[in-house]
């Protein structure tokens, strides 16, 4: 694939702006960062509910109750990872988060089944698949912010610093990737995803790994955590990459993946 600037500059710039926006909801404090990925997580549930109805047209009759209630009862997880750092008034949020949850998973399926006369496992099941996809794994991210709030040689709180090194890890890793396979790339990686290479994504993935062993360093951990957490963020990143390359596949729309 040959190397293109200007999807390099837009790739670059997207990068940029984003990492930018992911700084200051990681740096400032914890409600900056639930609220950052309390907004990624609605508009992740909107662009995954719109594939799904790609390649399962079924699931553009769900009732609105399922459609957005799904999503709340998601966030749940989002409050219930909160681990006892953030509360409004008395009230905190992950026990917020737990109740509105247990109460959710019962409430949801009952109105679907009492609406709708039916309830087709298979809708259900593609949305209690994006629980998993997209709630827990950002409320996962948001429990290493806030239940790693322990001091690292006086430079702050370590769960800032673990969720930078993932955030740089995920975007040195793409780019990386991209440039990697642009210049030198020849071997097909997937055929989900047919831009992708071997030579890109190994590349992009060890020089992921040698950079944010020194960044991650930079920031607090040590040259070894820091080097695991980058490789596991380069091979969870490629998997999810290519997950989303599979549903846009299967949904008609264009992959975009390099």
């Amino acid at each position: 694939m040959a190397f293109n600037v200007q999807t390099f500059k837009t790739r670059a710039l997207t990068a940029i702006i984003f990492v930018a926006v992911m700084m200051v909801g990681l740096l400032w404090n914890t409600w900056s960062f639930f609220v950052l990925f309390s907004i990624v997580h609605f508009g992740a549930w909107r662009e995954y509910q719109k594939l799904v109805e790609g390649f399962n047209p079924d699931y553009k009759n769900i009732i609105p109750f399922h459609r957005y209630g799904i999503m709340i009862g998601g966030w749940c997880l989002l409050l219930y990872f909160t681990n006892q750092e953030l509360a409004i008034g008395s009230i905190r949020l992950t026990e917020a988060g737990l109740w509105l949850g247990l109460a959710s998973m019962v409430i949801i399926p009952l109105v679907v089944i009492f609406e709708s006369k039916s309830m087709l496992i298979k809708n259900m099941s593609y949305s209690l698949f994006g629980l998993l996809y997209i709630s827990l794994a950002l409320g996962l991210l948001i429990g290493i912010r806030t239940l790693y709030g322990v001091p690292t040689e006086g430079k702050g709180e370590l769960g800032k610093y673990v969720g930078l090194t993932l955030v740089f890890s995920i975007w040195i890793n793409d780019t990386m990737a991209y440039i990697v396979g642009s210049f030198i790339g020849k071997t097909p990686f997937s055929k989900i995803s047919p831009k992708k290479t071997w030579e890109g994504t190994s590349g992009g993935a060890i020089l992921c790994v040698i950079a944010m062993a020194f960044i991650g360093h930079a920031l607090g951990l040590s040259y070894v955590d820091a080097a695991w957490i980058a490789g596991i963020a380069a091979v969870t990143g490629t998997i999810g990459d290519l997950f989303e390359s599979k549903l846009k596949r299967m949904a008609g729309v264009k992959d975009s993946g390099s």
